[in-house]
């Protein structure tokens, strides 16, 4: 069974996911569910077939959530130092064309959200970032065409 790795702050986040389900979604859609029943036929009943559409929605996202956090491999970033590019790093890259500079951290695929600087460990940038240091330059072959950057800093926590 493959590992997946996050943060504690993106295992919580799944956590908290999970729980609103089972206990607010889950139960709200049992209650739509009946009340649609009550309005008779159910071969032409719009509100329960959306209710029994949700609830398949609700069941498959549990079931997935459940099999992501019992896979989870937890690293502790607050434990981590140095100059060296991993995972949990927040990774502060200087265009080499540009000079433009963006800061990412590298967090669990389930985490990402590269609007917020959470890009995933698996992407491209992350990859080609894991296990450089400070000062060195990597190249990234994006959608636009290849990009160069400098790693300007590197932190954890």
């Amino acid at each position: 069974m493959e590992k997946i790795p996050m943060t504690p702050a993106g295992l919580a986040q799944l956590e908290e996911e999970l729980r609103t389900l089972k206990y607010v979604e889950r139960q709200a859609v049992i209650r739509a569910i009946a009340e649609a029943r009550e309005h008779g036929d159910l071969s032409e009943n719009a509100e329960y077939h959306a209710a029994r559409e949700r609830q398949s929605f609700i069941e498959g996202r549990v079931s997935e959530l459940e099999d992501i956090i019992s896979r989870a491999h937890v690293i502790d970033i607050a434990s981590l130092s140095g100059d060296q590019v991993r995972f949990g790093a927040t990774v502060t890259l200087a265009d080499e064309d540009t000079d433009d500079e963006v800061v990412y951290t590298i967090v669990g695929a389930h985490e990402a959200d590269i609007k917020s600087g959470r890009m995933s460990v698996h992407s491209p940038l992350a990859r080609a970032l894991i296990g450089k240091h400070l000062g060195d330059t990597v190249e990234v072959t994006a959608p636009g065409g290849s990009k160069s950057y400098e790693i300007v800093d590197v932190k954890f926590g």
